[in-house]
Parts: C-alpha cells; sequence; structure tokens
C-alpha cells in the first residue's frame, strides 16, 4: 500500500505561513523574517512565559516577548540594502505658533472610513477585512483613495479595513490609529486650540508612485481645512 500522507511542512514554511499564507495572522506575519533558530528561540520563550501566567496571570512577559520578536523580525539586517522609502529630507515644518493656540488636523492611513462613504476598492461593495488582507498585493499596485471623516463621527459610524495590519484592536477603540477622541480632548483641556471639521484615512498598504502622483489633489482638500498643523498617523 502506497503512503498517502502529506509530506512534513518544514520549520522555514511554518513561520511564512503567517505571512499572507495558510496561517496568515498580521501580528505575526514578522516571523517570516526571522531565520529559523529565532523563530524557534521566540516561540519558546512565549511556551514558558504562557506556563508562568498561568500561576501568576501576568501575560505582560508575554506581550514584551512578542514586542522585542517584532523588533528582531523588521530591523534590517546587517549590510542589508538601504530602502528605496528611506529619505534624507522631508517636508516637515516647525510650528510657528503652540498647539493651545493652533487649529489641529488629522491625517492616518489607518484604512478608515464612514459608514455609506466605503472606498470600494476595485470595485468591491462592502469588502470584508479577509479579502482585503488575501488581496494586498492587488493594494500595493492600487491608487490609494483618501476617505473624509467628520471631526465629530461617532465611533460606531466609522468602518475600517486595511491589508496590511491586523485592524482587530482599532475596531475595539479607533484611538489606537485614528485619535479622534485624543484630540477633542485635548482641546477640552486647552492643550489643542481647534480641531479642523474633517480628518483623513487612507490605507497605508499602497503603492508609493501612485501616492505621490495623487498627493497633489489631496494637498488642495487638505488646505482647505485651514489647519496650522496635522497630525501624521502612520499605520
Amino acid at each position: 500500500m502506497s503512503d498517502t500522507s502529506p509530506d512534513p511542512e518544514s520549520f522555514e514554511a511554518f513561520r511564512q505561513s503567517f505571512s499572507y499564507g495558510s496561517r496568515s495572522n498580521l501580528d505575526f506575519k514578522f516571523l517570516k523574517s526571522l531565520p529559523d533558530d529565532e523563530a524557534a528561540a521566540f516561540i519558546e520563550v512565549v511556551l514558558d512565559r504562557i506556563s508562568d501566567a498561568y500561576d501568576t496571570g501576568d501575560i505582560e512577559p508575554i506581550l514584551d516577548a512578542a514586542y522585542r520578536a517584532q523588533i528582531a523580525g523588521y530591523t534590517p539586517a546587517p549590510g542589508a540594502p538601504e530602502s528605496p522609502h528611506t529619505y534624507d529630507t522631508a517636508p516637515f515644518t516647525p510650528m510657528s505658533m503652540p498647539a493651545a493656540a493652533s487649529t489641529i488636523g488629522l491625517i492616518t492611513s489607518s484604512g478608515h472610513f464612514v459608514i455609506g462613504d466605503d472606498p470600494r476598492p476595485f470595485g468591491v461593495v462592502e469588502m470584508t477585512q479577509a479579502e482585503a488582507e488575501s488581496r494586498i498585493s492587488e493594494f500595493l499596485r492600487e491608487t490609494p483613495v483618501v476617505s473624509e471623516i467628520p471631526a465629530d463621527t461617532p465611533a460606531e459610524d466609522l468602518m475600517v479595513r486595511h491589508g496590511g495590519y491586523d485592524v482587530a484592536s482599532t475596531i475595539r477603540d479607533r484611538n489606537v490609529t485614528l485619535p479622534m477622541d485624543r484630540l477633542a480632548e485635548g482641546v477640552a483641556a486647552g492643550v489643542v486650540g481647534a480641531l479642523t471639521d474633517t480628518f483623513f484615512s487612507f490605507p497605508g498598504a499602497t503603492s508609493q508612485g501612485r501616492l505621490k502622483r495623487e498627493l497633489p489633489a489631496w494637498l488642495d482638500r487638505f488646505e482647505r481645512e485651514q489647519a496650522d498643523a496635522f497630525l501624521l498617523v502612520p499605520v
């Protein structure tokens, strides 16, 4: 009788499966970038710390291990080619007045939009987060769309979709990537002078070239808000 059992999965294939693979989990896609020995060491540490948490109830050591592994996974190796998206200069201008006397706007690459104003990527109506993740390579080649979000929009009137990160945390609390409430609290506390009427969001997993081509039209929209400064939140 022939053996029809599947071939054993290599550890390399296992860790790569978390990055848009069979076990896709965007919180752990950094495993793809770790060598086998470092990925194995991370899993061993996490399991040990879970064992400790059974007794202590303290999950902070587990979170710390994941945080450190992410840093290792996303840090370029010594001698690696410099990223083409690293710039020596940036178009930032020092604020000419204190924040408490300024009108502040918000621009984030979180992928939020107001219910009823879905940007409909690729013409898809009500695309799910799972589909966005599965089509990440298409997003990376697609012209990005920026969504306008009134500054007084209630949390329950917002949705978020992004193929490049796990949106679960920002669904629970939009301020993780769209700090609207924190800015409003800043105004109430007198730390911020005022807010623009409209905030802006787009999915940051997008073509850098197409983004640059869209920016002039976006800037016209940003300037209409008459902000003294914008808080930029990259995701």
